[in-house]
């Protein structure tokens, strides 16, 4: 005490006068008096007078307000009651007395001062109510404390307030301070915390009292409560002092206070802290004890939030990396061997949660490779703790992406290392670290068997260098064995090391002790499954339990194959105990066989074959078969004659559990032991499965989870009806007492008991059947009931199994099992569409939008909203605001009346509406048409007139005016078209187009039910042609555009499937080009001359795809031959000019798609009447020249062959040569040869032409005899006017006249399958004539070897098997056989040539030589006995380009 006085002499009054407060005395007068400046500055001083007189400073500051509280601290001295407090009136009032009162005690203000605010923080801090169980301050104190802050604050700006002393009188009550206290002193920058330290005489006490204070506030933390803010305000703002003072850069020039202590305290806090974490996690505290609670939230907040906004980015980096070194350092005493026994229990799945979570936060500020290089350093020069360090690595290579890559660099050194010095540490590092890391599994890392096959199988290895690495080794390896884990002597002994000879010796005595220690453990190589995983860690199973796996795994590849798997193929021989004891009694497995042998019998019958399967086993196989079939199919199988009374006790015992827990249910006050009556359904559940469990059964979850019609045995399916139904039941008691937001857990808890239990498969499989199968039978209760089980399933999410390859995750598959094809599908989708969106609209109205999301399918939401609007019309407008209420509620049992009831009260929910505007379950307008094409028109609820009416609605009222972003159109009647084109193709793909057949070519499947989208598409594609007016397109047609889009999108390549696939789509495209007016294929022309219409588009398809997949014989199909011409009389008749618009439309045929010419000579006698007489009909004008061309050159062609017929017309020759071809086909086989004989006098061009077309007819016609007459006779002429005709066989499309044009015409499968034609007709070559022209020995060369890579490819297949059934050709479809022939006729060929034969064989020889070595030996010989002389060229036969390329019309 400053003074001896007390309060009471203060007052001048004795004990019995009671004391007024200082603002109640003044309260009256300031009321009755006015405002004096004169008698305010008297007031002052005699106020400054009465303050001099008192005796205790401390007692000075504390007043008397009242009976309800008896002292005061500065704070409320300074923020005094008045009307309007000044604190700056006060301060400077306390200055003045405190000024006053240091003179006159010859003590400096400062001095006074900093006591007299230690001493009121350290009565604030007192007035805790458990102040040694408390970190933080109550919202009173803070209000106090903040008030003396703020006088401290006004000291210290008045030069009044010294530091120093102020830390002195602090730390003399430390037992009585607040953690919070010491942090607003630091913050409001009365005293730095660094201050605060640097004047504690005790480091060793204040880091104690610290570390107690700071575990304190961490259990605060994690403490419920208002102040939560605040403490974790305060901890994180501690941590970040502690991290930059403690690891800051000494050499910092900013430093003001040389730190000689506070590094020291920071780091002994930060050590004490992480030391006690650890210590709690070690031993095992329990989630929810103050212990974990502490751990927990000290753990939280060691992360970058934290750090992040301190100035030095340093010192974060070097606190995490000897954090990092503390946690791997931390009570090291277990020793490596310990590790090797027991590290498979350190994985990430194993490791405590908390611990995962803070190597997390030290991954983040630390790169990949910082962590490696920290971890090897602290391996290399420390003591460690093996848990925490391969808990480390599992979390590494879990967690960071760049893991894998760096932990094998980081592992391969240690290796190089280790053989390098021969450091056994270093080595078993690089084990332990493998093998951790291993045991993630092969996602994140490779696993052990591969990485010590590649370090130590090969001779590269580091072990291969010297015998002394062979030995340092095998002794590591012999050391390890007492400690490791079986699997891992496994790997050894099946992928040992490589050894040379004379060093086997090291081998083998590794091998038998690794086999004795084996033994010891009751484990045998010899027992081993077939498809045993090596690589896994776990527990060896027993080979009674493997065998079975075994078998249907060897089988699966046998279906695949073929053949004998070679696994199996190699236990016969070298796995025998386990192939005779264990594999094959797996197999043969008496059963009743069925009456086709499946694929288990055929395996059977191959090992048989095989020898595999010994002779008196095979008997009793056959033995115990045969009286299986004599008995009931329940006893055909072993392990499905369980007793059955302990099966029926079991699910009795089930039974019970379940009804309890709907007793559960319908009582409230019981809802919390739902979790424990869960678990005993729980046992009871994995009871009633193992006396149902069949050994032999192997299937697995995720095919069962991809078939619907899946068939389940008796029992999984008992249990799974049972689970269903009582699920159902239950839900509905729940229901009668209160809404699904209020029935507590149970729903959630039922299906995570069925998730992790092995029925589940069996469970999803039930219900998918129910849904698909009995879905419009189903009761109300049930479609509610497996509508929540829905709901929930999807909340359970990744504990689900996963989809099977090509199948469905469970989400889409329940999305694809409500179907909207018929009245029946339709309704019972609409009601388990309501109930699902209903239960979860209430059941999380309070959770997040995610959570819901992730709890109903988009699908299911946009089903609802496409049969509302179909089937609802009133719900075609926007709901009103006023029809909007609270959250549905499933009704209970809803009638059918109800059912329409509830979905038009969930539709104008304001939660539902507000749902939809989430732009994933917007019902697009591609969703609409996906929808819509599902239904069967005559099993529709709509009438035919009422769905017209709705598709009218949808698109031109909901989908067109819509904006892009909603779904819609953005007013873009061509957009709607395309997307209606895109979705109609993609749904004739589809499997489900094919689900009815109907008298109809549109689909694959026959379905009819597109008839009405495709008219509302027809109706759209006119109203575009009239809107456009004839005016010329800005850009293609929409409908190429679709076409072009699509096909770019499919596999390229000529393999088959991709050949199917894209001949399926071509013929989708086709189809709907016919259904649309002819006037898409032209375009629109322009009104100016020269009026010729726009073709580009639709000659690009033919010539691009058309041509390959939807042509016959080289030509394309009447069909859309008919359709071009129907457009191009319509464009003739829009025209000013008829005449010249057709006249310069097929010109421009001729030169840009002469494949239409073609077909149109193909088809003539079905197009003429049909064109003459609409020409005739709306055209008085003669017919178009060009029309007029076509007509003369088939009326020529049929004249030429006739007996009274001159030669030819001279037309343009291929025009011809293609008439002549397609009259031909209608001539008799035995009419070709003298028929022909006529056109002997016929131009070269044409000749040469038709042989072309007649190739081109024979191999389409899959080298059926008359084809191949009509090509021998025309080669015959050929040869007869010694014409030259094999530049036919070396087109490419490089040239500019005749290649270019033939190979317009020809498909490109046949162009490529010429070398198969030119050696069908080998039988019919001149052999002088050949030997006499240079160029033919060069061109059988290379169709020799381009028909060898052609049956290399396999595509000769398309010509040689319809070709290998006629009898007629004599095994000419054979593409063995002609190949030989090819062959034999080469090297016969290949002496006779002249020296001028081979002058360019070098090219053909230097890229494809090796393909036929005594063909190439042949021709390097001919080249030998004659030089190659690069000037001479071979005179191949070359037509004149002219007639080919000429613009000219026809």
């Amino acid at each position: 005490m400053l003074g001896s006085g007390t309060p009471e002499a203060a007052c001048g009054a004795g004990p019995a006068v009671c004391r007024r407060p200082w603002a109640e005395l003044l309260a009256g007068r300031v009321k009755r008096q006015k405002y004096n400046p004169e008698r305010e500055q008297k007031l002052k001083a005699s106020a400054v007078h009465l303050l001099r007189s008192h005796q205790d400073l401390n007692d000075l500051l504390l007043e008397v307000e009242g009976p309800s509280c008896k002292k005061l601290c500065v704070s409320e001295l300074i923020a005094c009651e008045g009307p309007e407090p000044s604190t700056d009136h006060s301060s400077s009032l306390v200055g003045s007395v405190l000024r006053d009162q240091a003179s006159r005690l010859g003590v400096p203000v400062g001095v006074l001062s900093a006591r007299a605010v230690a001493s009121s923080v350290e009565r604030i801090c007192a007035a805790a109510a458990e102040p040694h169980r408390a970190a933080l301050l109550a919202p009173e104190q803070r209000k106090k404390l903040s008030s003396v802050l703020e006088t401290a604050q006004y000291f210290l700006a008045h030069s009044m307030f010294s530091r120093l002393v102020f830390c002195q009188e602090f730390w003399k009550v430390q037992n009585s301070l607040l953690l919070e206290a010491v942090w607003c002193l630091h913050v409001q920058n009365v005293v730095s915390l660094q201050e605060l330290v640097e004047s504690h005489c005790d480091v060793r006490a204040l880091g104690l009292w610290l570390f107690r204070n700071l575990c304190l506030l961490c259990e605060q933390t994690e403490e419920p409560s208002e102040d939560t803010d605040m403490a974790r305000a305060v901890l994180s703002g501690l941590v970040r002092v502690f991290v930059l003072r403690g690891f800051q850069n000494h050499s910092d020039p900013r430093r003001t206070v040389e730190p000689d202590k506070m590094p020291q305290v920071a780091l002994d806090v930060l050590q004490r802290m992480l030391t006690f974490a650890l210590d709690a996690l070690a031993a095992g505290a329990q989630d929810g004890s103050p212990w974990h609670k502490a751990v927990r939230c000290w753990f939280g907040v060691l992360g970058g939030d934290t750090c992040c906004g301190m100035t030095s980015p340093d010192s974060p980096k070097r606190f995490f990396s000897h954090t990092l070194t503390q946690i791997l350092t931390h009570n090291p005493v277990l020793k490596a061997s310990d590790a090797v026994q027991v590290q498979r229990e350190w994985s990430f799945a194993r490791t405590h949660p908390l611990l995962s979570a803070l190597y997390r936060r030290l991954f983040v500020m630390l790169s990949p490779e910082e962590l490696v290089g920290r971890l090897q350093e602290v391996l290399d020069t420390q003591e460690v703790n093996w848990q925490r360090v391969l808990s480390c690595v599992s979390t590494l290579v879990v967690c960071v992406p760049e893991a894998q890559q760096l932990v094998s660099g980081w592992v391969a050194r240690l290796t190089a290392r280790a053989f390098e010095s021969y450091h056994l540490d270093s080595l078993l590092t690089a084990f332990l670290v493998v093998r951790q890391a291993a045991l993630e599994g092969p996602s994140v890392f490779p696993s052990y068997a591969d990485w010590f096959k590649a370090s130590f199988g090969s001779s590269r290895g580091h072990h291969a260098c010297s015998k002394k690495a062979l030995v340092f080794l095998f002794k590591f390896l012999s050391d390890l064995v007492p400690f490791e884990a079986p699997r891992y002597m496994q790997v050894h002994i099946l992928h040992p090391p490589l050894v040379p000879n004379k060093f086997r010796s090291l081998l083998t005595d590794y091998v038998a002790l690794a086999r004795t220690r084996l033994a010891d453990l009751k484990v045998g190589i010899e027992t081993m499954g077939l498809y045993e995983d090596v690589s896994s860690a776990g527990d060896v199973p027993e080979p009674r339990s493997q065998a079975p796996q075994d078998v249907e795994r060897a089988i699966a590849v046998f279906e695949h194959t073929g053949r004998i798997p070679v696994t199996v193929m190699e236990a016969s021989v070298f796995r025998r105990p386990y192939y005779v004891s264990h594999f094959l009694p797996a197999l043969l497995t008496p059963r009743v066989l069925p009456k086709v042998p499946d694929s288990r019998a055929a395996f059977i019958e191959s090992l048989k074959r095989a020898d595999k399967i010994p002779p008196s086993l095979y008997s009793a196989y056959c033995r115990a078969c045969s009286a299986a079939e004599e008995k009931t199919p329940e006893n055909a199988a072993p392990g499905t004659r369980a007793e059955p009374g302990g099966a029926e006790e079991a699910l009795g015992r089930l039974t019970a559990a379940l009804g309890e827990l709907r007793a559960c249910m319908r009582d409230p006050d019981r809802y919390d032991v739902v979790s424990a009556q869960m678990a005993v359904i729980c046992d009871r559940l994995g009871a009633a499965l193992r006396h149902g469990k069949d050994d032999s059964s192997c299937e697995t979850s995720e095919g069962r989870l991809g078939a619907v019609s899946a068939g389940l045995k008796q029992q999984e399916q008992e249990v799974a009806d049972l689970l269903l139904t009582s699920f159902c039941q239950s839900l509905m008691a729940a229901s009668s007492f209160a809404p699904p937001d209020r029935q507590g857990p149970w729903a959630t808890l039922f299906v995570r008991t069925v998730c992790g239990c092995s029925l589940l498969p069996a469970v999803l499989s039930r219900l998918c059947q129910l849904l698909r199968l009995q879905g419009p039978s189903l009761s109300a209760s049930h479609v509610l009931g497996l509508a929540a089980l829905a709901v929930h399933l999807g909340e359970a999410g990744s504990a689900l199994p996963p989809a099977p390859a090509g199948g469905l995750p469970f989400p889409d598959l329940l999305d694809s099992l409500l179907t909207c094809a018929t009245r029946e599908s339709s309704l019972f989708c609409l009601k388990f569409c309501t109930a699902a969106i209903s239960y979860s609209l209430c059941k999380f109205s309070s959770q997040s939008r995610d959570t819901l999301h992730s709890c109903l399918p988009p699908g299911l939401i946009k089903k609802f909203q496409f049969l509302v609007l179909r089937l609802f019309s009133e719900t075609r407008e926007p709901p009103c605001p006023e029809d909007t209420a609270g959250p549905p509620c499933s009704p209970l049992c809803p009638a059918p009346a109800d059912w329409q009831r509830a979905t038009l009260l969930l539709w104008r929910q304001s939660s539902f509406q507000e749902l939809l505007k989430d732009t994933d379950l917007h019902l697009t307008y591609r969703d609409w048409l996906r929808l819509e094409l599902e239904v069967r028109p005559e099993a529709d609820t709509l009438s035919d007139t009422a769905r017209q009416d709705f598709h009218q609605w949808a698109i031109r009222e909901r989908y067109l005016p819509a904006p892009a972003a909603a779904g819609g159109c953005d007013g873009d009647l061509e957009v709607a078209c395309a997307v209606l084109v895109d979705v109609l193709m993609d749904f004739c793909q589809s499997s489900r187009s094919c689900d009815h057949s109907e008298d109809s070519d549109w689909v694959p499947g026959g379905r009819t039910g597109n008839a009405d989208i495709l008219s509302r598409l027809q109706e759209m594609a006119v109203e575009l042609e009239l809107e456009r007016g004839g005016r010329p397109p800005s850009r293609a047609h929409f409908l190429f555009r679709v076409f072009r889009t699509r096909l770019q999108a499919l596999p390229s390549g000529w393999d088959v499937a991709a050949g199917l696939q894209r001949q399926q789509e071509l013929l989708m495209c086709k189809r709907l080009l016919l259904r649309l007016p002819p006037s898409v294929l032209l375009g629109s022309f322009q009104a100016e001359p020269p009026a010729a219409p726009s073709c580009e588009d639709f000659f690009h398809l033919v010539n691009a795809e058309l041509r390959d997949c939807c042509s016959q014989g080289g030509t394309l199909t009447h069909d859309i031959t008919a359709h071009f011409f129907r457009g191009l009389l319509h464009a003739c008749l829009q025209s000013s000019d008829p005449s010249l618009t057709a006249d310069l439309l097929l010109a421009e045929c001729q030169a840009r798609c002469p494949l239409i010419l073609t077909s149109a000579l193909r088809w003539w006698p079905r197009l003429e009447p049909v064109l003459l007489c609409q020409w005739r009909r709306r055209c008085r004008n003669p017919l178009p020249r060009e029309l007029q061309r076509l007509q003369d050159a088939r009326r020529l062609a049929g004249g030429s062959l006739s007996p009274e017929a001159a030669s030819p017309s001279p037309q343009l020759a291929w025009v011809s040569a293609a008439a002549l071809h397609f009259e031909m086909q209608h001539v008799g086989r035995e009419d070709v040869g003298r028929r022909l004989q006529r056109l002997d006098g016929a131009r070269e061009e044409l000749l040469v032409f038709l042989f072309f077309f007649s190739l081109m007819g024979l191999l389409s016609s899959h080298l059926t005899p008359k084809p191949l007459a009509v090509c021998a006779e025309v080669l015959a002429c050929l040869q007869r006017r010694r014409i030259p005709w094999l530049v036919l066989f070396q087109l490419t499309e490089t040239d500019a006249g005749l290649g270019q044009l033939l190979l317009c015409v020809a498909p490109g499968r046949q162009a490529r399958l010429l070398p198969f034609a030119f050696y069908s007709l080998l039988s019919y070559f001149d052999a002088d004539a050949a030997v006499r022209e240079a160029a033919f020995l060069r061109v059988a060369v290379d169709m020799y070897l381009k028909l060898i890579q052609l049956f290399v490819a396999g595509e000769t297949s398309a010509v040689a098997l319809p070709a290998g059934r006629n009898p007629e050709l004599q095994g000419q479809g054979s593409p063995v056989e002609l190949i030989t022939k090819a062959r034999l006729f080469l090297l016969q060929l290949i002496p006779r040539c002249p020296k001028e034969s081979f002058s360019d064989m070098a090219e053909l020889l230097a890229e494809r030589g090796d393909w036929d070595p005594e063909v190439s030996a042949a021709l390097l010989r001919g080249q030998q006995a004659a030089p190659d002389d690069p000037d001479r060229e071979p005179p191949l036969f070359r037509l004149d380009p002219s007639p080919c390329t000429s613009p000219a019309p026809l």
